[in-house]
């Protein structure tokens, strides 16, 4: 019932009329036609639009519920839920621990053998450069070179190209060829000085003297034997040597001494231990051949450059003067290489090392060193008048020995 209006009293109602329980429920009947009518007003179109045909229901707008309520639109659309976003989830890793990605499900094996490929290669680099750097330490080859500088005068150049030669050769242990060092000059320059002391030195770090072979032709080939002879005992030597060697894992040293004076037979069997059909004992060692054969032309080459800065010879020379010298032995070394191989092939594939003439300081150099070795005192003013005495080629104000230190010994044993 409606507050608002008072309520009936019985006694002023007329005679006849409907009691209360009539009015109450028409009262509500209207209330809620009223309220129909003004629901109905709300959802007309706006005047535009043409209502739907057919007798539809009417639409509920997109805020109203679909049960009849007694809210406004108003507080209709401030209660509609919000459609919430859906967040991803986030992957949390412990602080601890790193962030590895996953394994692949299917891991090609070819990889794996490419890297063990990869590993064993490194590993045998590794090793050939450990090998060879224990291959040339066997033979103390620095030794070798302050001795060949300290007791060979006069010839840095020679001293240089073969330790140089030796370097490379002996850097493995493995070759496809020997070493073959020729070593030319005229008499009383150093060249079987030099050989003795290539000999003494391979005996020491070989520790083995059977490893080392001197062969002298005046001594092993004298001249009422046969060629044949001499031919197949040097062969049998050079063959224990290299047999011995490849045995003890080592590089044999062979010096054969005045190579001028032997037959064309031993020069042949010479050559044969240099072809590659050998067996693989003989490609490993070395072969220095001492000669005088050449000698002129050393001589003539010498005397030809004397006026200027002698080649072969840069001490102390400015970088134009050592090009010059560099050249000047190039040139030296193939025209004897040249002169020799029209005499025989087998200095086809040597390492042609020349010996220069010695200047007059060079032998007095070698009187001080041999009367230290003989007991005396190496006074210099004595050495001067000993050097005095022997001849000189005399060019340009230089004076070079004719013989070298070949008559220094005989004149100190003099004294």
């Amino acid at each position: 019932m409606d507050r608002s209006q008072p309520s009936l009293e019985p006694a002023a109602m007329a005679p006849g009329a409907p009691g209360p329980s009539v009015i109450a429920p028409v009262r509500a009947v209207v209330r809620l036609r009223r309220r129909v009518c003004l629901l109905r007003k709300r959802r007309l179109p706006p005047p535009g639009q043409a209502p739907d045909s057919g007798p539809q229901a009417p639409r509920a707008e997109p805020n109203q519920p679909r049960f009849f309520t007694f809210d406004g639109p108003a507080e209709l659309s401030s209660r509609t839920p919000r459609k919430r976003r859906r967040r991803s989830r986030v992957v949390l890793y412990p602080e601890t621990s790193r962030k590895c990605r996953p394994r692949a499900e299917h891991r090609s094996r070819a990889q794996c053998c490419l890297l063990l490929l990869v590993a064993i290669v490194g590993f045998q680099v590794l090793n050939a450069i450990e090998n060879l750097d224990d291959n040339a330490q066997r033979y103390d080859l620095d030794g070798l070179e302050k001795a060949l500088q300290r007791a060979v005068f006069g010839q840095p150049a020679a001293v240089g190209r073969i330790v140089t030669l030796l370097r490379d050769y002996l850097a493995t242990h493995v070759h496809s060829r020997p070493l073959l060092l020729a070593l030319h000059g005229p008499s009383g320059v150093g060249k079987s000085h030099v050989g003795r002391l290539l000999a003494r030195h391979f005996r020491a770090v070989l520790e083995d003297g059977a490893l080392v072979l001197q062969y002298h032709a005046k001594h092993h080939c004298p001249e009422p034997r046969a060629a044949q002879d001499c031919r197949e005992e040097l062969a049998q030597l050079v063959a224990d040597v290299v047999a011995r060697a490849e045995a003890e894992e080592k590089t044999p040293l062979l010096v054969l001494d005045e190579v001028e004076l032997m037959p064309s037979a031993l020069l042949d069997e010479l050559h044969g231990f240099l072809q590659p059909q050998r067996s693989h004992p003989f490609h490993n060692a070395i072969y220095v051949l001492l000669s005088r054969t050449g000698g002129a032309e050393i001589t003539r080459f010498v005397l030809q450059n004397a006026s200027r800065a002698l080649p072969l010879r840069p001490d102390g020379a400015h970088s134009a003067q050592a090009a010059a010298a560099a050249r000047a032995e190039e040139e030296l070394r193939a025209s004897l290489q040249a002169l020799l191989v029209r005499e025989h092939p087998l200095w086809q594939v040597a390492a042609i090392v020349p010996f220069l003439l010695l200047d007059k300081r060079d032998v007095v150099n070698c009187f001080r060193d041999e009367m230290a070795a003989e007991g005396f005192f190496p006074e210099q003013a004595r050495a001067e008048l000993l050097a005095a005495q022997l001849s000189y080629h005399q060019v340009a104000g230089r004076e070079f020995a004719v013989t070298g230190c070949k008559q220094v010994v005989a004149r100190v044993n003099l004294l």
